[in-house]
């Protein structure tokens, strides 16, 4: 500050009725005037040899109604007048004064009389009543801080020694001003501290920081215990400045300190509850929501944070009864600030839920039984529900010398677990559903693949939405008959449920149509013929939208591989072609027709017959596996390809390296389905074939020949049997059919018998009247086999029959 600037605050607080400044005038005691200053010359207009010699009633009148209405000096208390010397004035009164021109000035006029002997006997001191109002309020302000600020005031001396201090200091000392003077800095604070950083941390050396350079230093936080209340901790905003005297010589350092502690505890727990909202919730994981919970309340709110919920919640559902505390609990987070992190973690909780149980007379089992909050000491117990329904609760635990769960800090509480306590419910909901959509998954898609004689398979399904666990993707492996399986492999427009379900039908639809034993391209053409009526029947409902059957356009890719003649036929609707590795890595990938996708109509689909040797691997995906944003599908074909020829091994292990390869991270903007085939054949050994005529001595022949070929195989059990089923058999092709016979056995998981020839009659199972003499034979096999049916080739049909083997 400059020094004329400096000069008029010191006026400022002088007074206007110092002498360096006011109209001053002596009078001596027969109130003659023997003295003028200027200031007087100024303020009434008079030369000093204009007045100088006259009475003093020439320019100041005495008004009754002009008396005093302001507390004179004598008004004021010994220790203000101590400590704060501007007030320590003469008594003052209220004139009325005469200006030199006529006007009429009202004036304060302190009276100072002045010892010793000589004419001079007295000094007026005045000035205008308007000038000194503005100077009262500013003592007024002195003694508001002095004695009504909530704001701290301290100085301390060059040696850090407390000096003065206001009354705001007195009570955060606990004691008056008197019994802590001459005190040091830190002795009034033993155990606080200052925490803004860049800072010393100690009274002592901020301070001294002050005293050397002479730079205030504004909004430093220091925290500590107040000596008045040591049960708890506060925080204070201090700033410190220099004190020098005019002439630059250090007088010490004042302190200005704010206790903060309150307002810092509501802002601390506003930005907890913003850090709720963004830290709580971030997945729809119950376990891990509860977590999240006690890992934004330790340790900024408590010391120990612990959540229970009810046993059902985990599950999806809620208590039954809607009463947690009837129900099972589990403790499913738990975090302490002294361990650092969780105590119970997720991981641990989601794979063993540990119980709990609480005590009649706990707050916890309180808090369960009244659906309320319970406060006991250090302990506070909030109860988690939403929507009405009850959740669990969370137990929030403070230490000692934490502070207590205040009005404040349970309406934050409450906030807390109400706004967590949303987050785990949608948790909930979505376990629920994601469980009834697995379970539906489940059902759509096949879990178990049972073993087979044909092929070794091996299988991955990743859904796009990982939300829901489903999509619309799907294969399959069908068991047909003559000991060959069917294999597919299909894609649905879309994601999700609805894709699912639709998925769904569509797989349902091959495995009722397979076991006709339809050729492939036969397949597709009755499954788009399907997919189509369905898209035509949807369209003409009422509240049909553009999404409601999204099987319109899915792609499918059907194939039929035989063990015996270790030929695979296969077609396919759109839908990418398999890739075919024979057993010296040699990959392919067959030229199939395309085919449309289903529901569309219009162009015929056709088959593709191939040779494979034994042990080909076929792989059968759809364009999730090879086709991604960065990727086209031709380079996801040919890294597929290369993946595919460098491993021989497990097929399980293949299936992982495939999907490493072609999907690192599992990072797929597509469902994915991918069906491993390993081929397999039924040798010399396992099968026998032969070719008979048409006539009726066949019948006695045919028994011959599967008599001994069961006796050859172990199978003496089935003999009898045997011979009746292919006895029957061929005695209704020879009354039926034209040509050459074919009966072959196939000794595989079951026994199965074939009677092929060139008629495309189906043979019905009927019940024979009791005079017939005939018709009884289909209904006899029918008792005596697993399964029998009919498929039909080009060349005419197939009868064939399944028994089970004997057991071990």
């Amino acid at each position: 500050m400059s020094y004329a600037g400096q000069a008029t605050r010191d006026a400022d607080f002088r007074g206007p009725l110092d002498v360096t400044k006011a109209a001053t005038f002596v009078v001596d005691d027969q109130d003659m005037v023997i003295g003028w200053s200027p200031a007087a010359q100024e303020l009434l207009g008079y030369l000093p040899t204009e007045i100088i010699g006259r009475p003093v009633g020439t320019f100041l009148v005495h008004d009754e109604s002009a008396s005093p209405t302001r507390p004179t000096c004598e008004s004021a208390s010994a220790d203000q007048a101590a400590d704060a010397s501007i007030l320590a004035y003469p008594k003052r009164d209220v004139h009325v004064a005469v200006h030199r021109d006529g006007r009429r000035l009202h004036l304060v006029i302190a009276v100072c009389h002045l010892a010793g002997t000589g004419a001079a006997q007295r000094v007026l001191v005045a000035t205008e009543v308007g000038q000194l109002g503005g100077w009262e309020s500013r003592l007024a302000m002195l003694d508001g801080l002095a004695t009504q600020s909530p704001l701290g005031f301290a100085i301390y001396d060059t040696r850090l020694r407390l000096v003065w201090c206001n009354a705001a200091s007195e009570l955060e000392l606990g004691q008056p001003l008197a019994e802590v003077r001459g005190r040091h800095a830190d002795d009034l604070y033993p155990k606080g501290r200052f925490v803004t950083p860049g800072y010393p941390d100690t009274l002592h050396g901020v301070m001294t920081k002050v005293l050397d350079s002479g730079e205030p230093i504004i909004d430093l936080h220091f925290r500590g215990q107040q000596p008045s209340d040591p049960g708890r901790e506060h925080l204070w905003s201090c700033s410190y400045y220099r004190l020098q005297d005019p002439d630059g010589r250090v007088l010490g350092v004042c302190e200005d300190a704010f206790d903060i502690s309150d307002r810092h505890e509501a802002q601390r727990q506003l930005n907890l509850l913003v850090e709720a909202g963004r830290r709580v919730g971030t997945t729809l994981d119950v376990i891990a929501t509860t977590d999240e919970l006690a890992a934004v309340a330790v340790p900024e709110f408590a010391d120990l944070v612990e959540v229970d919920l009810a046993a059902a919640v985990l599950g999806g559902e809620v208590p039954e009864g809607g009463d947690p505390a009837g129900s099972e609990l589990v403790r499913t987070a738990s975090r302490s600030a002294a361990s650092g992190g969780p105590a119970y973690s997720a991981e641990s909780a989601r794979r063993q839920p540990r119980p709990v149980e609480y005590a009649i007379d706990s707050p916890q089992h309180r808090s369960l039984a009244s659906g309320g909050l319970v406060l006991e000491d250090d302990t506070l117990v909030v109860p988690l529900r939403a929507g009405g329904s009850p959740l669990g609760l969370v137990t929030f635990v403070r230490r000692v010398g934490s502070g207590i769960f205040d009005r404040a800090a349970v309406a934050v509480a409450d906030e807390l677990a109400a706004r967590a306590a949303v987050s785990i419910d949608n948790a909930r909901r979505y376990t629920r559903e994601r469980n009834a959509a697995l379970a539906l998954q489940r059902q759509l898609l096949p879990q178990y693949l049972p073993p087979n004689s044909a092929v070794e398979v091996a299988h991955r399904y990743l859904p796009t939405d990982d939300l829901s666990g489903v999509g619309g993707d799907w294969f399959d492996v069908i068991p047909l008959s003559g000991a060959r399986v069917g294999l597919v492999v299909g894609d649905v427009v879309g994601h999700g449920l609805h894709a699912a379900a639709t998925m769904g039908r569509l797989r349902t639809t091959v495995r009722a149509l397979a076991p006709m034993d339809l050729p492939p391209d036969e397949l597709l053409k009755r499954l788009d013929d399907l997919v189509g009526q369905s898209a035509e029947a949807g369209a003409d409902a009422p509240d049909a939208s553009a999404d409601d059957d999204v099987a319109a356009g899915a792609t499918c890719l059907y194939a039929v591989y035989d063990p015996v003649s270790r030929r695979c036929t296969m077609a396919r609707a759109g839908h990418l072609p398999p890739a075919v590795v024979e057993p010296g890595g040699h990959v392919t990938f067959p030229d199939l027709p395309a085919g449309p996708p289903l529901g569309l109509g219009g162009l015929p689909f056709e088959s593709l017959e191939v040779e494979l040797p034994v042990g080909s691997l076929l792989a059968l995906f759809t364009d999730g596996l090879v086709e991604l944003r960065d990727r086209d599908i031709d380079k996801g074909l040919e890294t597929l390809g290369k993946v595919l020829s460098e491993d021989s091994g497990p097929l399980e292990d293949l299936c992982d390296r495939v999907i490493s390869e072609l999907l690192p991270g599992s990072t797929t903007t597509d469902d994915t389905a991918l069906l491993l085939v390993r081929t397999r054949e039924l040798d010399s050994r396992r099968v026998a074939v032969w070719t008979l005529p048409a006539e009726p001595v066949s019948a006695g022949r045919a028994r011959e020949l599967v008599a001994g070929r069961l006796s050859d195989w172990g199978l003496d059990e089935l003999v009898f049997s045997t011979e009746l089923i292919v006895s029957e058999l061929i005695t209704n092709a020879v009354r039926y059919a034209d040509g050459l016979l074919h009966l072959r056995l196939i000794r595989d998981r079951t026994l199965v018998c074939e009677v092929a020839d060139a008629s495309h009659t189906a043979p019905h199972l009927r019940h024979s009247a009791d005079d017939d003499e005939g018709g009884r034979g289909l209904l006899i096999v029918a008792q005596l086999v697993l399964r029998w049916g009919t498929r039909y080739t080009r060349e005419g049909k197939t009868i064939w029959t399944e028994q089970a083997l004997p057991s071990d």
